[in-house]
Formats: structure tokens, sequence, C-alpha cells
């Protein structure tokens, strides 16, 4: 099993930056493909970013395209979300995630961390 822990959320204006980071342990070596995903209030789970953790290739959905940047650390275990130029849009509950089914970008993991509130008011 791999447990996932997400930090760095908060309460923002729109146009400010946000990083979230995630921490990763336990079975980490088994999974290649980690990612970002948001749920906002009434909405379903959004996939927002993934990345290939052996080779650093990105995926990001649209919408985030040029404001978000993933990545990793892989000696110390850790997925992080670079996110600029936010919008009242991205407020969301953010999650990290592992074991993908279905593909890269996919709504669809076997693993989650427990969530981290991102805000942002206009």
């Amino acid at each position: 099993q791999v447990q996932l822990v997400e930090s760095g959320g908060g309460l923002v204006q729109a146009g400010d930056s946000l990083r979230l980071s995630c921490a990763a342990s336990g079975r980490t070596f088994i999974t290649d493909v980690m990612g970002w995903l948001r749920q906002a209030p009434g909405k379903e789970r959004e996939f927002v970013a993934s990345i290939r953790w052996s080779g650093g290739s990105t995926y990001y959905t649209d919408s985030v395209k040029g404001r978000f940047t993933i990545s990793r650390d892989k000696a110390k275990n850790m997925l992080f979300l670079d996110m600029d130029n936010l919008k009242p849009a991205d407020t969301a509950v953010y999650y990290c995630a592992s074991f993908p089914r279905g593909g890269i970008v996919t709504t669809d993991w076997g693993a989650y961390g427990q969530g981290t509130q991102v805000t942002v008011s206009s």
C-alpha cells in the first residue's frame, strides 16, 4: 500500500500562486504514475495533472495548461503541484493520487490522499 499526505492548500486571491505538496510513503516503488485531482462543491472529481515517476512526462487538463506545473522529487518521494494565476474556478479540494486505472489521464485511481482545500477569492 501507499500512503499519501497532501499539504499546502489555503485561501488566496485570484491571480495568486500556491504550491501543493504530497508526501508518499509505503510501497512507492510499485507505482510509476502519480497525479492530482480536484473536486469542487457539487461537482464530480476532476483530473488535473499526472506525471510519470520514471521519465517525468507530464499531462494536464486543458483548463490548467500554462498555469499549473506538476513535478516530483524522486529522492524524497514527494509530488508537487505549482499553481499560478489562480482563478475562482480553481476552488476545490485537491487530492494526490497513485495507481491510475485505465490510463494516465483518468479520474479513477487506486489510492488517494485526504485532500487539501484550495479556495480562490475574486
